[in-house]
């Protein structure tokens, strides 16, 4: 009855700590993406009334990485 006691309690915490790693390697993962933040024309000026998101075909669009807080994380840009 013992041993079945204590192999079952290391079953537990090998699960236990098998599902620890798991759910802490989920929250760490942020999503960062690439957000519009200006548009420029062909002579490198940013054209009126277009910004963030570019209308038009001779435009270059500017993006810049952030995370889901809104911030840009350092060295991702």
């Amino acid at each position: 009855m013992t041993m079945r006691k204590r192999l079952g309690a290391a079953v537990a915490a090998g699960a236990a700590a098998f599902a620890m790693g798991l759910g802490g390697a989920g929250i760490a993962e942020a999503k960062i993406q690439p957000v519009d933040v200006s548009c420029t024309n062909p002579s490198g000026n940013e054209p009126g009334g277009q910004q963030p998101t570019c209308k038009g075909g001779a435009h270059t669009q500017e993006t810049e990485n952030r995370n889901p807080s809104g911030h840009a994380p350092p060295g991702h840009n």
